[in-house]
């Protein structure tokens, strides 16, 4: 039986001094990840072991046990381009906890026709668009917001005297 490489390790994409050997391309669903099999690009299958689940975004590297380095790429996506009041768009889609790519003069979203419905019924433009979706990272670090359910602790100091459905 052969070991597969390995990556037991990753570096942010600002932290990378080395050209990848490889690449994969991977949706933002399959950027969250812990423990799984990849084929890269290259049609090489990879075992990522990480110590604990992370975000990937789009330009991170995965870190072979031999030192080599897989660039993650995001994958094109179904998505929303949002155009409009864009603070006001923001606020409702945040409201929602929905992750958001956001940019100077658009949202993007992931493909939902129920946000979509409640956008244009804000006023808002919504195009349907294939591209890699790469939306902000959480407010407490780096990677996703995850929802707001208080099941943890994030220190974010602020008393529970309102209710979450």
């Amino acid at each position: 039986m052969t070991m597969l490489p390995t990556a037991r390790d990753i570096r942010r994409r600002a932290d990378l001094t080395a050209p990848p050997e490889a690449t994969v391309t991977l949706d933002y669903e399959a950027r969250m990840l812990r423990r799984r099999r990849l084929v890269t690009d290259q049609g090489q299958s990879i075992l990522v072991d990480l110590a604990e689940t992370v975000s990937l975004d789009d330009g991170d590297g995965l870190v072979l046990d031999d030192g080599s380095l897989v660039e993650v790429r995001a994958a094109p996506e179904a998505v929303l381009v949002v155009t409009g009041d864009l603070a006001r768009l923001a606020w409702h889609v945040g409201n929602r906890h929905t992750p958001c790519q956001i940019e100077g003069a658009r949202l993007v979203i992931r493909e939902d026709h129920v946000l979509e419905a409640m956008l244009r019924r804000l006023g808002a433009t919504v195009q349907h668009l294939m591209a890699p979706f790469c939306p902000e990272g959480g407010a407490y670090g780096h990677g996703r917001t995850l929802g707001h359910d208080h099941a943890h602790d994030h220190g974010h100091g602020h008393d529970h005297d309102h209710a979450h459905r």
